[in-house]
């Protein structure tokens, strides 16, 4: 029997994805950079998986920079004389069993390359040894090829990058319509080649032998090794991508997805010109979450913030609970939360440009990131230590990163940036505290600066009850408990209660949703001990172009949970004629009409949103009051989802917010769930109504005022906000809002198509 040191445990061992780069701070291009790239990822082979076959991995890489001298040479063997840094180099897959199919990917490719004005010089088969390959592999093995292009005249460095970008997005739209299977551009760029595949570790050398070539010299290299947890490992999907290797997950993606998508239409730039709809779709489809947060990367870096700035605008700190946060910090972070959602999740990153290479962790710190720095200039980070031997003696500096930091080399000026340099230059890039405190309101904070008058008391508050669905067992077990404990109430394990789908009597559309949570290699996040990373802010309002930063892109109202009390309503209400106007939309239909008027009066419902984002309205306010024998309520969950859902469709989502005043939630499952699907807070005007009832008639004992029985109510709302978001690694309701991460039972798919488009429901 093996014998292990007292301490360890290898059934205790837990593996995720090798990543890392290697770097010379002083710029110094170099082969041995690479080769210590090509040691340091196999030295982690042990963090990707095998095959039956036991030599196909999940996928294998380094990104490094392009080896200019080497191609300039490959380019005069194609007949061309080209200054190497005028030439740009393409990793590209193609279809590797259907040679025409291959053909008309080339063809598109270099169509759209002339295109933007860029030279085509021709193509290179890139040298291989299948002979390496694992049986799965080489079954799905694609021709490999790079294709060599030359600037446009005139065109800078960051222009040539951009021309290059649009060639490849026009290119893969073009095999699009020809329904070719299998062709990728894994990189194009002046800057930077990928060479990747569906590769373990240690067969990337003797696979790609261009990696052996002394010629292939570089500054810098980033290598990954893959363990696939959510897609499933083929030859695209190995990393690196284009400017980043990934460990981790991104909780947060599909939220992401959805609202770049909701904003593609209003994005512009003077960047970009009349070309930005070139670019489009942002998120590259089939993708995985890494992917997607590359080419979201990618699209801000290249559109002017540079890579350091993107990354802490994508992937933030957690700054919003912070005391010790400096403002000019706090500022900076403040005003991109106007702009985007935070990409959150367990993830460990390298990126680069080709000039900055770097690493930043997420809000919560949850996957390891070490480095070390030589005397001789240096650096090497990654998932572990001991990737790469090093002579301890010449090792000047050890550490790691902590959770939301970031570190970087500027290789351009040979310089090592820590943290604080890193913050410190791209919080100095513009006036972002003037911009937050002239622009950005605090919904609170005007409430106590104008006199709000309180709502009208519910009328008939029993049959409003009845109405939308109310039990005694909700009032004594749900409702009442969370007032008195100002948390969620606790039952027992499990759920005996039979499947709304099979309940003869009907059930709330709440019902017919269950909660997804986190099921691959996440660890869970405890809303309670680590409150510092959560956040429940919300920002409503119209968003503005992703691409461009003006003080106009902080003109947002501010709220500090997504629970809406009646106040805060009002005061929405009250403040229509100035930067947030709104539009009151009823979400009733003809009781008369029985259940035959509802898809009509929805659709109205739809139309009357879209018309009024049209007339300058920033915040929808759909709601469910004025429930009477003639007019019954819309399921606010349906409303909302069929609102958020056609304003994406019409291009017309980013440029106001959803409020549901429903009488309907009450719970924190139906709150999240109005959140999840798209509203930026929810006022349960009947809960709050309800609970007043309950104080008047003796219910609290214990509690002297009516004001703590609302406040204990929100408070337990927030927790189970925070509880339910932490179950899918998500710590900001930003990133949650909108992100559907529910499935459907028992729905029928003109249901989902309508109001919950893209979420699962195997059972119809």
């Amino acid at each position: 029997m093996e014998q292990y040191s007292p301490l360890y445990r290898p059934e205790q061992e837990r593996d995720a994805c090798g990543v890392g780069f290697v770097a010379d701070i002083s710029g110094t291009q170099r082969h041995d950079i690479l080769e210590m790239a090509l040691e340091c990822v196999t030295n982690l082979t042990h963090r990707g998986a095998l095959d039956a076959d036991a030599k196909t991995g999940d996928g294998a890489g380094v990104l490094f920079q392009t080896p200019r001298a080497f191609f300039a040479k490959e380019a005069q063997k194609l007949g061309a004389s080209v200054q190497a840094e005028d030439l740009a180099v393409g990793m590209v897959f193609l279809p590797g069993h259907d040679e025409s199919a291959a053909g008309k990917c080339r063809e598109a490719l270099e169509t759209a390359a002339k295109a933007q004005g860029l030279g085509v010089i021709g193509w290179r088969v890139v040298p291989v040894d299948p002979s390496q390959l694992g049986d799965s592999a080489a079954k799905s093995q694609p021709r490999i090829e790079q294709i060599l292009i030359e600037r446009r005249k005139g065109a800078s460095d960051e222009d040539f990058e951009r021309l290059l970008l649009l060639t490849r997005k026009e290119a893969q739209r073009q095999v699009v319509t020809h329904e070719i299977e299998g062709f990728y551009v894994v990189s194009l760029s002046h800057r930077t080649i990928v060479y990747k595949g569906l590769l373990v570790a240690y067969q990337l050398k003797s696979f790609y032998t261009d990696l052996a070539n002394p010629e292939f010299v570089t500054s810098l290299a980033i290598f990954h090794q893959r363990y696939s947890t959510n897609t499933f490992p083929n030859w695209i999907l190995a990393q690196p991508f284009r400017m980043i290797a990934h460990n981790g997950e991104i909780n947060t993606r599909q939220g992401n997805q959805n609202w770049m998508r909701a904003r593609e239409p209003e994005m512009h730039s003077s960047v970009w010109g009349d070309k930005i709809d070139g670019l489009k779709p942002i998120i590259e489809p089939n993708g995985s979450d890494s992917s997607d947060l590359d080419n979201v990367l990618e699209a801000v870096t290249l559109s002017g913030r540079g890579p350091l700035h993107s990354m802490r605008m994508l992937i933030p700190e957690a700054w919003e609970n912070m005391p010790n946060m400096s403002r000019p910090w706090r500022d900076f972070y403040e005003y991109h939360a106007c702009i985007t959602e935070p990409w959150d999740g367990p993830a460990s990153i390298a990126f680069t440009d080709g000039v900055v290479v770097g690493a930043a962790l997420d809000r919560n710190g949850l996957r390891p990131a070490r480095y070390q720095v030589t005397a001789d200039g240096l650096i090497v980070m990654g998932s572990e230590v001991g990737m790469v031997e090093l002579d301890e003696a010449r090792i000047i500096k050890k550490g790691r990163l902590g959770p939301g930091q970031i570190i970087a080399v500027d290789t351009e000026q040979g310089k090592l940036l820590t943290n604080d340099d890193i913050m410190d230059r791209v919080v100095s890039s513009a006036p972002y505290g003037d911009w937050v405190r002239e622009h950005l309101m605090d919904l609170d904070k005007y409430i106590k600066q104008v006199a709000i008058e309180t709502v009208h008391p519910e009328e008939n508050l029993q049959q409003q009850q009845v109405a939308f669905g109310y039990t005694r067992e909700e009032l004594q077990y749900v409702i009442k408990p969370m007032a008195e404990d100002a948390k969620e109430p606790v039952g027992s394990m499990g759920d005996d209660t039979a499947l709304a789908v099979f309940e003869k009597r009907r059930r709330l559309l709440s019902y017919y949703f269950k909660q997804k949570f986190a099921q691959v290699s996440n660890p869970a996040i405890d809303s309670i001990r680590e409150e510092l990373v959560m956040s429940l802010d919300v920002y409503m309002g119209q968003r503005l172009s992703l691409f461009e930063e003006t003080p106009e892109h902080a003109r947002l109202l501010r709220l500090r949970s997504p629970l809406m009390v009646n106040e805060q309503l009002e005061a929405i209400r009250s403040m229509n004629s100035g930067n947030f106007p709104s539009e009151v939309i009823p979400c009733l239909f003809p009781a008369s009409g029985g259940p035959d008027g509802m898809e009509p009066a929805l659709r109205a419902i739809c139309a009357a949103a879209s018309d009024a984002v049209d007339n300058g309205k920033s915040i929808i306010i759909l709601s469910d009051r004025g429930v009477d024998e003639n007019s019954a309520p819309i399921p606010m969950l349906l409303a909302v989802g069929a609102v958020h859902h056609h304003l994406i469709g019409t291009g017309k989502r980013a440029r106001a917010s959803i409020v549901a005043e429903t009488g309907e939630a009450r719970d924190v499952h139906q709150i999240a769930l109005l959140i999840g699907y798209g509203a930026s807070a929810v006022n349960p005007y009947l809960a709050f109504a309800t609970l007043s009832t309950m104080f008047f008639s003796g219910a609290f004992k214990d509690i002297p005022d009516i004001a703590q029985v609302h406040s204990r109510y929100e408070s337990a709302v927030d927790a189970g906000v925070l509880k339910i978001m932490s179950k899918m690694g998500i710590s900001c309701v930003s990133s949650y809002q909108g992100g559907q991460i529910f499935e459907g039972l028992g729905l029928g798919q003109d249901v989902i198509d309508m109001a919950f488009a893209g979420t699962p429901s195997r059972v119809g």
